[in-house]
């Protein structure tokens, strides 16, 4: 299983962290062991003291699929989630700023969370799905897939140019504005719609 992530892909972030904003979807990685699901605690690495929280739209690949035109892309999904893409801020920040590449700021273990799945049939508007994100209760994240700069569609072809898209991939595909450190106690609920599809602790 690959986990493929797209970067930048809202504006109100991009704002936020004073980024440019990008003309090809940015494309990262994390490793398998990556993953967190079955709302399992997260627990906060030793190496990092701005752990932050990234709520995405997550795309699951449903067969293998190599320079996927635009027009079939979405026939490689079966079905979407919620997650979240964990970022050591404070690593991820100095090792922009030395040109070096930055996968320990996002890649390491856990990192990547995973929601409850639902069904592509069950969605009805592929351009306008609502999500959200809160915090101890508090809502801290939200946006809709209608605010992305690049859409399903763009970032799945995208990214089959390059390497070829196999059964049970992941595609986060960016988060919105609101990102922020997470700390010990902190409880995290992600929806998609009034569904909520994670719910777990911070230790």
């Amino acid at each position: 299983m690959q986990i493929f992530c797209i970067g930048r892909n809202y504006r109100d972030h991009i704002n936020e962290l004073a980024n440019e904003s990008p003309s090809d979807p940015v494309v990262f990685m994390k490793p398998p062991t990556a993953l967190l699901k079955n709302n399992k605690p997260f627990y906060l690495p030793y190496f990092t003291i701005a752990c932050q929280h990234e709520v995405e739209l997550v795309l699951r690949i449903s067969k293998n699929g190599k320079s996927i035109p635009e027009k079939f892309a979405m026939d490689y999904i079966d079905a979407i989630t919620v997650g979240i893409d964990f970022t050591a801020r404070d690593l991820q920040n100095e090792l922009k700023h030395k040109g070096l590449p930055w996968e320990i700021a996002k890649g390491f273990d856990n990192s990547a969370v995973i929601g409850s799945w639902i069904a592509t049939e069950q969605i009805s508007d592929w351009n306008d799905i609502h999500f959200c994100l809160y915090k101890n209760r508090a809502l801290v994240q939200q946006s809709s897939s209608k605010h992305m700069i690049f859409d399903f569609k763009k970032i799945i072809s995208f990214i089959s140019k390059f390497f070829t898209l196999q059964k049970g991939d992941l595609i986060y595909t960016g988060t919105p504005a609101g990102v922020d450190a997470v700390l010990i106690g902190d409880i995290l609920e992600g929806f998609i719609e009034n569904d909520s599809l994670f719910e777990f602790e911070i230790k």
